[in-house]
């Protein structure tokens, strides 16, 4: 995977309680530490606009299309 070096302002807090876990091995180095940070508020800001875009959709029409859609399949299903 191809990488780009970047230069950030960190607040120092901030930066002592990273060092802290680089020390205790549980992240090789601050790279990676800042790199696994972004995906993980990456994916949860990803879901968050999953969640917005759903609380669009009108639930009664949605239930409708999905009837809509079942009963023009109902005579393709095999009987049991």
């Amino acid at each position: 995977m191809a990488a780009s070096k970047i230069a950030i302002t960190i607040d120092d807090k901030i930066l002592k309680r990273l060092d802290r876990l680089v020390k205790s091995s549980l992240f090789p180095n601050r790279s990676k530490a800042i790199q696994e940070a972004i995906e993980d508020k990456l994916i949860r800001l990803d879901k968050s606009r999953l969640a917005q875009e759903c609380a669009k959709l009108d639930p009664r029409f949605e239930q409708k299309m999905a009837e809509e859609g079942l009963s023009a399949e109902l005579h393709q299903w095999p009987e049991y």
